[in-house]
């Protein structure tokens, strides 16, 4: 319990902290906290896939330029 960013996302739930302590315990966790912390986890790997994702789409892009390029006839 010293991840400040789950302790701050925590107390800022203020009405909505009795929903997220029954979503938690409904989906097997033992506090509110390692819930908090699970779903911070989450978004992470999401982030990280995105930006994976993005990176590959540019290389397929520019090796798609590059074999535009190396055409040899104006026919094709």
């Amino acid at each position: 319990m010293n991840n400040p960013q789950v302790l701050k996302i925590i107390e800022n739930l203020k009405g909505r902290r009795n929903y997220e302590e029954k979503k938690a315990s409904k989906l097997g966790f033992s506090s509110l906290y390692a819930y908090i912390e699970d779903k911070i986890l989450k978004i992470k790997k999401l982030e990280e896939a995105k930006i994976i994702n993005e990176s590959k789409k540019q290389e397929e892009i520019r090796e798609e330029k590059k074999s535009e390029k190396k055409k040899s006839c104006s026919c094709c």
